[in-house]
């Protein structure tokens, strides 16, 4: 008789292997319709998630649970660190120059009024529809969350397609500044959301967490990066100079994890804000910058494939189950897209940008993922009320990672900053 064991090496071995298989062949049926990259390996990784192929339970065959695919969180947090280090290339001094105020600008516009937008309406719908459901805390929660945009996404179209404008321009360091804005606009509303439910306010803990999270992963990169040029130095080859550069983002991913609790005031530091000042010090240090990362972000490809397959199996579809959930997950939805957009266009129009910023960046956007999902896990901590947002954001998640990067694509294709080329692949045919 003939048997065999499956041991947990090569289990992983065949669960990735398979998320990257899966995401691969869903990019060529996605190719057909026009679809993003980005959208077809999230829908690759619903498939093989929990929800759908997960449901058979068989071991290698999909991902059984959504224990077995936060298990490889590890592969989740390397990939958000080369994406960020990629958008730090976007904060070169001679870009900076040119519109780095108006991105500060937009940043705060687009930001707060997706935050006021969600709070004003979460709150009606309380005092109208919801008052036992929706509470006071979790509308000023969800309002905050509406503030973060997920970089990853955005950064795939722009890449997949190389789009290049005024709207590009601007777009990846609105993005990127996006997660320093939302983590304050976060820990001042969330702290007031805390004080609401339980009455108790810390006013060190609400303060001085977000502020020495986001000066200390500023500095953290910086001296990283410092130290990244310095021992980029002693190397010449194209291949070493690549393996300090993988080197190094690992490393600074690694340092960004380390937490230190000082009384009630937890020293931490971001990754995302960290690793993008690790690529911002290095391009504006290295004179050939440029060329190292478009190399690196060859080599990182096959870990993006795999974040953005594993962000799909992570996707909760169980969560439109629940009537609720969904009505308020569409209005959050709906009002965050609307705050998002009017906020650009408010700021792209005060700060005289091209008439193609003022229309098509706030679409751009939208997307949302690994920073809203981090803040609706700290929402727990409002007990049962922290389960709703989690699944509201959830479901927020689901829809924007999906159709996000579609938008995004259109509104840089109507903008004019994608350009249809007749490239020839490797096997000789037009792509």
């Amino acid at each position: 008789m003939l048997s065999f064991s499956v041991s947990g090496e090569v289990l992983t071995l065949l669960q990735l292997a398979l998320a990257l298989i899966a995401g691969l062949m869903m990019s060529r049926l996605a190719k057909l319709i026009n679809l993003p990259a980005v959208t077809s390996y999230l829908v690759a990784g619903i498939l093989i998630g929990p929800c759908v192929l997960g449901l058979l339970g068989v071991e290698g065959l999909g991902f059984t649970s959504f224990a077995e695919v936060s298990g490889y969180s590890i592969i989740s947090d390397v990939a958000l660190g080369f994406i960020a280090f990629s958008i730090g290339n976007e904060f070169r001094l001679s870009d900076l120059r040119k519109i780095g105020r108006q991105a500060v600008v937009v940043s705060l516009f687009e930001a707060l009024t997706a935050t006021v937008l969600v709070d004003a309406v979460m709150l009606v719908c309380h005092f109208l529809f919801w008052h036992d459901t929706l509470p006071v805390a979790s509308c000023l929660t969800l309002g905050a969350i509406a503030a973060a945009t997920a970089p990853a996404a955005t950064l795939m179209v722009v890449r997949q397609y190389k789009a290049q404008g005024p709207v590009t321009s601007i777009l990846l360091p609105v993005v990127a500044l996006d997660d320093a804005i939302g983590l304050m606009i976060f820990a001042v509303s969330f702290g007031a959301a805390k004080t609401i439910a339980s009455g108790s306010f810390d006013v060190l803990s609400i303060t001085l967490n977000p502020l020495i999270e986001i000066v200390g992963s500023l500095l953290l990169g910086c001296l990283m990066g410092w130290l990244f040029s310095q021992c980029e130095k002693l190397f010449h080859s194209r291949s070493k100079r690549i393996a300090i550069s993988v080197t190094f983002v690992l490393l600074t991913v690694a340092v960004s994890m380390l937490k230190f609790q000082i009384g009630s005031v937890t020293v931490g530091f971001s990754t995302l804000l960290t690793c993008m000042m690790l690529g911002t010090v290095f391009c504006n240090i290295c004179a050939f910058s440029q060329e190292l990362m478009r190399r690196c972000e060859r080599w990182s490809t096959p870990v993006l494939v795999l974040f953005f397959v594993l962000s799909g199996a992570e996707l909760n579809l169980f969560v439109f189950s629940s009537g609720i959930v969904v009505t308020i997950g569409l209005v959050y939805i709906l009002t965050r897209s609307a705050g998002k957009m009017l906020g650009a266009t408010a700021g792209a129009t005060l700060m005289k940008t091209e008439p193609t910023v003022k229309r098509f960046l706030g679409v751009t956007l939208l997307p949302q993922a690994g920073v809203a999902l981090g803040m609706s896990l700290q929402a727990k901590a409002l007990g049962a009320d922290g389960d709703l947002i989690r699944n509201i954001v959830l479901m927020g998640v689901l829809i924007y990672e999906l159709i996000g990067p579609s938008l995004t694509r259109l509104s840089l294709l109507k903008a004019g900053e994608i350009i249809p080329e007749n490239r020839t692949s490797s096997r000789g045919s037009k792509t």
